[in-house]
């Protein structure tokens, strides 16, 4: 049985990806590190002193047989200079998956544990040299999907989030000590409390950052986990030509049979920093046969699941009933109308007022043509303020968007409390639950679970 870290003990793991690569490497963090680095390390140079942040080159053995198992690189640092504030070894192996096996392996049986997942970020989190937001932002990098999301991570790594939260404790923390004298001095015959100037900096440096927050936590989910497009019409309007268009790449079949596309197709694309997985799904008609139905019932699953909806129609053709019939299906979705095979259509097609009013594209799949414009409907649909998308730190997830709404309504009713009158002891209740909300963000009062539930969304050996 295989025996799980606990906080205290020697971890280690293998902290690059599974699979075959140049170099593979193996970290541990602990008291022991050293110790079981100089138990399997032969170095090279007769003169090695394992001086801390030095790489030594040498070979890994088999402690009393002195069976080489990898030629290595290997480096010892000393805490609290590393990334857990503990002593920490990282072995550079060759990128065989046995090799790297074998040598942890070893390791475990000279007295290291095998690391949980996030087990060493969590080090670093419990050791006080990240807060609960940095070590979330090193979730972000690890599974961001663009460029822009490992941008908006590697700012709330930086301590933008963090900052912007604290910055909103500070005041809370400033209003408190003042209700705090006034409930310790209650017969004083002056009013301690100023009522108004309270409401206003409430107002303006709490409600006010606490809603931005809030609103931008939607896109920074879009950001963390994309933006799920189905791309939806009758069959041989260009739905798999379009996607074929937006990945640059044959991922689709495409011909002139109606239900040639029988099964939902699924790519990823990187949309101005948004990663958009878009769906190509079976073209919806009555009369299909037993395979296609089932294409067409995944289809209309989709729908009800995704974000945003691409309705297409053959430009050349015009708008049929049989088109208008299954927008009406998929009307309560939000929606982007695309007319497609621009390049052969003979005047621009009247669209029922239901659906003139919504955001449109005009494209020619084949001949690749308006699909950038098509990009920019897309993104200007889903991101409502492009300052906000640009805007440093705006990547609060779910955990934190919970805690920021709970806070906002406790300002609210701290609010409340002021213009109403309320007694110091009542208004420090209120004041009280938006600090702990914000304090829950950053990891100052975070529960054990919630903290597991976190650290088990990491890979092994970070």
């Amino acid at each position: 049985m295989v025996k799980i870290a606990t906080g205290t003990e020697t971890i280690a793991a293998i902290s690059t990806p599974p699979g075959s690569g140049g170099i593979g490497v193996i970290r541990m963090s602990g008291t022991k590190s050293l110790s079981i680095l100089k138990e399997i390390f032969l170095p090279h140079s007769a003169d090695c002193s394992f001086k801390s942040h030095q790489m030594y080159y040498g070979q890994i053995v088999q402690p009393g047989s002195n069976k080489i198992l990898d030629e290595v690189l290997a480096v010892f640092m000393r805490g609290p200079k590393t990334y857990t504030r503990e002593d920490v070894v990282e072995i550079h192996c060759h990128g065989s998956f046995l090799i790297l096996q074998t040598v942890l392996e070893l390791i475990v049986s000279c007295g290291a544990i095998l690391a949980e997942p996030g087990e060493f970020t969590k080090r670093a989190y419990l050791s006080g040299r990240i807060d609960l937001t940095k070590a979330e932002a090193v979730i972000d990098i690890l599974s961001a999907k663009t460029r822009k999301g490992v941008d908006l991570a590697q700012e709330q790594l930086a301590g933008a989030l963090y900052s912007r939260i604290d910055a909103i404790r500070q005041i809370l923390v400033h209003i408190k000590a003042i209700l705090e004298v006034s409930i310790d001095f209650p017969d004083e015959d002056i009013d301690i409390v100023d009522h108004q100037h309270h409401l206003a900096v409430l107002a303006e440096d709490v409600e006010a950052p606490l809603l931005r927050l809030i609103q931008n936590a939607d896109q920074g989910r879009m950001v963390r986990e994309g933006l799920s497009m189905v791309i939806v019409g009758l069959p041989n309007v260009g739905k798999s030509s379009l996607l074929n268009t937006l990945l640059q790449e044959e991922r689709a079949l495409v011909t002139s049979i109606p239900g040639t596309t029988r099964d939902s197709i699924e790519e990823v694309i990187d949309i101005h920093g948004l990663p958009v997985r878009i769906v190509d799904t079976a073209g919806i008609r009555d009369n299909a046969d037993e395979v296609e139905a089932l294409g067409i019932k995944r289809a209309r699953d989709l729908i009800n699941s995704s974000d945003l909806v691409l309705f297409i129609y053959d430009g050349a053709k015009g708008l049929g009933k049989e088109d208008i019939d299954l927008f009406d299906s998929v009307s309560h979705k939000p929606l982007i109308i695309v007319q497609n095979k621009q390049d052969i259509a003979s005047n621009e097609c009247t669209l029922p007022d239901r659906m003139s009013k919504l955001p449109k594209a005009h494209v020619s799949a084949k001949m690749q043509n308006g699909i950038e414009q098509l990009k920019d409907t897309v993104f200007s649909t889903v991101i409502s303020s492009d300052d906000q998308w640009q805007e440093d730190g705006c990547v609060p997830n779910m955990r934190h968007k919970g805690a920021l709404v709970r806070g906002h309504e406790a300002c609210l009713r701290l609010q409340d409390g002021f213009r109403s009158g309320a007694t110091s002891d009542l208004l420090a209740i209120d004041l009280q639950e938006c600090l702990d909300q914000l304090s829950d963000i950053v990891g100052d009062t975070t529960t054990e679970d919630v903290l597991d539930v976190i650290f088990e969304q990491f890979c092994l050996g970070k």
